[in-house]
């Protein structure tokens, strides 16, 4: 059992901030959509979780910040560009 957590520290709750977590997230092969409930996010191969309890709650509580500070849709938009980059298609800046 993991006793740290391998989420991203979210630098400032603006939408520069959430590019960067989404960003660092991506690096660290923990990228979801933040539609999704984290505790819902399983892997492919394994089928476990993705997260642990711990960072399920501290994603959770960041995606909430976010969403409090920029508002939803700018957290949709902030995430966008990564998961296109994820996925090999480039986005005009």
């Amino acid at each position: 059992m993991q006793a740290h957590s391998r989420i991203p520290k979210l630098s400032d709750t603006t939408f520069d901030g959430a590019l960067l977590w989404f960003s660092e997230l991506q690096c660290s092969g923990l990228l979801f959509h933040p539609e999704d409930d984290p505790a819902d996010i399983l892997l492919g191969r394994t089928n476990d979780r993705l997260f642990s309890e711990r960072e399920i709650a501290e994603v959770r509580f960041l995606i909430n910040e976010l969403e409090e500070r920029i508002g939803h849709e700018q957290v949709i938009k902030a995430a966008y560009p990564i998961f296109m980059k994820a996925f090999g298609i480039q986005v005009d800046a």
